[in-house]
């Protein structure tokens, strides 16, 4: 999505910033581990066909993506590669036309060292609040493979619910409408995040 290629949103725990080229081989290198490649139901493709996936990424109106970068490293770390800093990345998929105001939200902390730190809970947080500020979405699906327990809780805290469950595709289905006292919570847990200006793996302050 074009949209967002000029932010980064700047968290406690993470930063987010648009998915370049840059960030290709080192996606690349996480997507050749089978344990991630089962959690996100993901087939191995060659480096090439990575980096045409990015340029389509950053092109289609229904794909919203940040890679997350370990914040404590982004900062020590400022001026050098951003590469270095990779941890995960959080997408919405603007997936159903009947309803623009649904979006599918995944994440992935793909350094095992990573998990388990409230990264993907605050890369989760911080990509909601711009899909509910930015694309104006009410609605949030989360789609989790039956075998992904920490990921299931993980969203649960977040308030979300379990809707369905696919025998056939081995997923549960979680939902989060964004009632009224919802969006205050969200406010609330995200109040700290900065939005800055990007360009092609530097950052300038409003």
């Amino acid at each position: 999505m074009r949209m967002n290629q000029n932010t980064l949103l700047l968290g406690k725990k993470v930063v987010l910033v648009p998915y370049t080229s840059a960030h290709v081989p080192r996606y690349h290198e996480w997507m050749k581990s089978e344990e991630l490649q089962r959690l996100t139901a993901s087939e191995p493709l060659t480096l090439e066909q990575e980096y045409a996936m990015q340029h389509s990424w950053r092109e289609d109106a229904d794909k919203c993506t940040f890679i997350v970068l370990d914040a404590e490293k982004w900062r020590a770390q400022l001026g050098t590669t951003e590469e270095s800093c990779m941890v995960g990345d959080v997408n919405l998929f603007l997936t159903d036309p009947e309803d623009p105001a649904l979006g599918e939200i995944e994440v992935m902390i793909a350094e095992p060292s990573c998990r388990g730190r409230g990264f993907g809970t605050e890369a989760v947080l911080m990509m909601m609040s711009y899909g509910v500020t930015k694309l104006g979405l009410t609605k949030f699906e989360a789609k989790i493979g039956q075998g992904n327990e920490p990921s299931i809780r993980m969203f649960q805290k977040l308030h979300f619910e379990q809707v369905a469950v696919s025998s056939i595709f081995q997923e549960v289905t979680l939902r989060l409408t964004m009632s009224k006292p919802e969006w205050q919570w969200l406010l609330a847990q995200t109040s700290h995040v900065e939005e800055k200006l990007y360009r092609d793996g530097s950052v300038e302050p409003h």
